[in-house]
């Protein structure tokens, strides 16, 4: 499941060329995601961890609840999630779309077959946040306004706002409550 054409097109012609793959099926959305995997139960889902207006967390969680053997591989382009949030979400994996195409579809296989695959700290990409815009966030998610951020980090409510403007276009956050929820789900906050 991918809401980009590109990648959504990439990852069809990619795994329904695989040998070992029945059915290739694809999905824009959660609820499509969900009525097709109410449809057809497959042994593996791939989802992007970050969806337009959705989160790939919450997507896993559900397609978990609803076809507790269908197993999820979340994959993301933007950043990277603790293995422990992928695996309170429900996911037996966690892989970068920065992989060769070989390597993903390697991935898809491994966790079809039973096996986890959650990357090591240093195979992981570069942190999706700066360092500035977690402490940003941390103070977000303390209930701190941006006037009172700038005061504690000695920066203007100007630069302040820049940051918070950042970290909610590299969440796909709409506002602080957003921002602060999905973090948490993808493990940027405790």
């Amino acid at each position: 499941m991918d809401d980009h054409d590109v990648v959504h097109w990439g990852l069809r012609l990619l795994l329904g060329s695989q040998p070992w793959v029945e059915r290739c099926l694809a999905a824009r959305s959660g609820a499509e995601a969900l009525a097709l995997t109410r449809r057809f139960e497959p042994s593996v889902a791939l989802v992007d961890l970050f969806l337009a207006g959705e989160s790939g967390a919450d997507v896993c969680a559900a397609i978990r609840a609803q076809s507790p053997h269908t197993r999820v591989l979340l994959i993301s382009g933007a950043g990277r999630m603790s293995p422990a949030a992928a695996k309170a979400a429900g996911a037996s994996g966690f892989v970068s779309k920065d992989l060769e195409a070989s390597e993903l579809a390697r991935a898809v296989q491994l966790v079809g077959s039973g096996q986890t695959l959650f990357p090591t700290k240093s195979a992981q990409p570069e942190p999706l946040l700066t360092e500035r815009e977690r402490e940003v966030l941390e103070l977000i998610a303390a209930g701190e306004t941006n006037a009172e951020i700038a005061r504690r980090l000695f920066l203007s409510p100007h630069t302040i706002k820049e940051h918070t403007s950042a970290l909610y276009r590299k969440l796909g956050a709409r506002n602080r409550a957003e921002a602060v929820q999905l973090a948490q789900r993808i493990g940027l906050l405790a």
